[in-house]
């Protein structure tokens, strides 16, 4: 069971909000009652949904690799008229959205779905999952400094979870570096980056668990083969910390 406004949306009406506000104008039926009533909740493979008169259908599942170049909102929309992600699947019938966030300086992989279920794992805290980032900072890092990111650093949010860190090369002006998070935080590569003392010059992310940028170019995308939804189901439902509070799919 779940609730009729995140159904709705699932199934590509319209955002959670506006699906919220649909119910109470009480333009939804469920089995042929009007319900104004926000929380609550359905089976979607047995009730039957009406908005606006027509039945609702459940959208095909959907899930894409897209490389998003820098300079590009993740975002459905941007009311300053910037390019965001979804100029990038207009041709796509099904309403998909991304997983998470790269910022508009940042390039590199994301993960766009309609499957609310995978992306909400995707960005729970609970499960782990490696993001690895190729990161061009400003000058050489020290050994300590290098020691402080594989630590965890403090920034004003909180102590960082451990990374991994490595220099792939490096000269006194700059260096690039690969980090392996599994946290998401607002910018968070650049702030670990600052606390050292060593700015991000340009920073891409380049793998998510399993999956990599490997054929595509800036601004392309390919949908995700069934058997890599299922291998990334796995791993989530491998990865989190609380065995007896494990969700399988």
């Amino acid at each position: 069971m779940e609730r009729l406004q995140k159904v709705m949306a699932q199934a590509g009406v319209a955002s959670r909000r506006q699906c919220e506000e649909l119910i109470q104008k009480g333009l939804v039926k469920v089995n042929g009652q009007v319900v104004q009533t926000l929380g609550v909740k359905v089976n979607p493979k047995r009730d039957v949904i009406e908005v606006k008169g027509k039945k609702l259908q459940q959208e095909k599942k959907r899930t894409f690799l897209f490389y998003k170049p820098l300079r590009v909102i993740t975002s459905m929309n941007d009311p300053q008229g910037r390019k965001v992600v979804a100029d990038y699947f207009r041709h796509i019938s099904e309403r998909v959205y991304p997983v998470g966030r790269l910022d508009y300086d940042t390039e590199g992989l994301l993960l766009v779905t309609n499957d609310g279920e995978l992306a909400n794992h995707l960005i729970h805290p609970r499960y782990e999952m490696d993001k690895v980032y190729k990161v061009t900072v400003q000058g050489r890092p020290s050994k300590e400094a290098l020691a402080q990111l594989r630590e965890g650093v403090m920034l004003e949010d909180g102590q960082t979870a451990p990374a991994k860190v490595k220099i792939l090369e490096g000269n006194d002006k700059k260096s690039v570096l690969e980090i392996v998070i599994h946290e998401g935080r607002n910018r968070q590569v650049r702030r670990m980056c600052e606390v050292i003392g060593h700015p991000v010059i340009h920073l891409i992310r380049t793998r998510l668990a399993f999956l990599t940028l490997k054929g595509l170019k800036k601004g392309q995308s390919r949908e995700l083969t069934s058997g890599e939804i299922q291998r990334l189901k796995k791993l989530l439902s491998s990865s989190t910390k609380d065995k007896h509070r494990k969700r399988r799919f």
